[in-house]
C-alpha cells in the first residue's frame, strides 16, 4: 500500500497544482474576502465528497456509461461557469459605470460589495465552490479512472475508494486554504481600482472561456 499511496499522493498533488475552475473560484473568492475564499474551498471539497460517495456506491460508473447523463452534467457545469463569468464581467462594468467621481468612488463601490453580511458572503462562496465541483464530470472520472489504479483487489474496493477519496479531500482543504492565505495577502494590491477592474474582467472572461470549452468538449 505504501507504493500505491506515494503514487496516489503524487497524482493528487499534480491535479491540484494544475489550475482549473476550482482554482479560479477559490482564488477569486479569496481576493474578495478571506472568509469567502475559505467557504469556496470547503464548498469545492464538499462537491468532491459527492463524487467520492457516488463512486463508492457505483453511481459514477452508471453516469459515465450513460452519454445522456454525462452530457447533461457537463452542460450544466459549463452553463454555471459561463453564468459566473457573465456576472463578474457585468459587475465590473457596473462598478466602473456607477463610480463617476474617480478611483476613490470605484474603490468605495467594490468595498460596499465586499463588506456585505458575513453569512451571505460565506453562503455565496460555499455555493460557488460546491456547484463548480459537483457539476464537473471530470472530477467523477477521476474517481473512476485514476483512483482505482491505486486500489488493491484483496481488500474492500469500496472502503479503499472512500479512504483514498477522503485523503484527496483533506489534501485539497490544506491546499485551498494555503491558496486563500496567499490571495488574501494580494488583496491590498488588487484593491487598486484599475487593477481590481482588470482582475474582475479577466477572471470573468476566463470563467466564460472555460465554460465554453467544457460545453464543446466531446
Amino acid at each position: 500500500m505504501s507504493v500505491d499511496l506515494v503514487g496516489f499522493l503524487g497524482v493528487v498533488l499534480v491535479a491540484y497544482l494544475v489550475p482549473g475552475p476550482d482554482f479560479l473560484v477559490v482564488a477569486r473568492s479569496a481576493t474578495e474576502h478571506p472568509a469567502k475564499g475559505r467557504a469556496a474551498a470547503l464548498g469545492a471539497q464538499a462537491g468532491l465528497c459527492v463524487h467520492m460517495l457516488a463512486a463508492a456506491a457505483g453511481l459514477s460508473l452508471i453516469a459515465a456509461r450513460s452519454p445522456v447523463v454525462y452530457d447533461a452534467v457537463r452542460l450544466l457545469g459549463a452553463a454555471y461557469l459561463v453564468y459566473l463569468g457573465v456576472r463578474a464581467v457585468l459587475a465590473a462594468r457596473r462598478a466602473a459605470r456607477e463610480a463617476t467621481g474617480g478611483p476613490e468612488d470605484i474603490a468605495k463601490t467594490w468595498a460596499s460589495a465586499e463588506n456585505g453580511p458575513g453569512r451571505g458572503r460565506w453562503r455565496s462562496g460555499f455555493t460557488q465552490g460546491f456547484l463548480t465541483n459537483v457539476l464537473n464530470p471530470k472530477a467523477a472520472l477521476f474517481f473512476l479512472s485514476i483512483l482505482p489504479q491505486f486500489v488493491h483487489g484483496e481488500a474492500s474496493v469500496t472502503q479503499q475508494i472512500f479512504l483514498l477519496g477522503l485523503l484527496d479531500v483533506l489534501i485539497g482543504v490544506v491546499y485551498w486554504f494555503a491558496l486563500v492565505a496567499v490571495a488574501a495577502r494580494l488583496r491590498a494590491f488588487l484593491a487598486r481600482p484599475r487593477i481590481r477592474h482588470r482582475w474582475e474582467l479577466t477572471t470573468g472572461w476566463l470563467f466564460i472561456v472555460i465554460g465554453i470549452g467544457v460545453a464543446v468538449a466531446s
